[in-house]
């Protein structure tokens, strides 16, 4: 088994533990859409994109977004969380310490970007959240909430990655343009 898979096999037995039903399927979406934007992306890449989120599927440990007055906020310790937690299981896994240092920073970054990479990851998962995650997120929420969270998506991304997630699905030209 190569690195990668030995890697993804414990990240992923974490997170089909989580309570919200997309986190798996999200996970190797964004991964894709890594793959996609940057074919044959590094080791760390390809790890920090399936696990950015994993502290979703860590009930006693996950942030909850009501403890926090603003969303940022709440992604900012989301990140860091997700990237403290990815760390201590890469850790625990025996991989290289160069390896864990640029995987969670790259986790620590993947909400807001901030440089060449961490801003891929960052469009991939924000794809992904169109591609996966807005059909899940409109059955637990309002409209308008909905709306509101994919705006913040959406925005993030630059002109031609808009015009991409547009065409994933007709309800987001909808969700952004409303």
């Amino acid at each position: 088994m190569d690195r990668f898979k030995r890697i993804q096999a414990r990240i992923e037995e974490v997170i089909s533990k989580s309570k919200v039903p997309e986190d798996l399927p999200h996970a190797h979406n964004t991964l894709k859409w890594l793959c996609y934007l940057k074919p044959d992306p590094d080791l760390a890449m390809k790890v920090a994109a399936f696990g950015h989120d994993i502290e979703r599927a860590i009930e006693e440990r996950k942030v909850h977004r009501s403890d926090f007055t603003n969303f940022d906020q709440f992604k900012k310790a989301h990140a860091e969380n997700s990237a403290l937690i990815i760390g201590e299981i890469l850790s625990e896994i025996g991989v290289s310490t160069d390896l864990i240092e640029r995987v969670v920073e790259l986790v620590r970054r993947h909400e807001f970007g901030g440089d060449g990479d961490s801003d891929l990851l960052m469009y991939a998962d924000s794809i992904s959240f169109f591609d996966v995650n807005v059909n899940y997120y409109l059955k637990r929420h309002s409209w308008e909430d909905t709306r509101r969270r994919a705006l913040w998506s959406y925005q993030k991304l630059p002109e031609p990655l808009r015009d991409l997630v547009e065409r994933l699905d007709h309800r987001v030209r909808i969700l952004v343009k409303s």
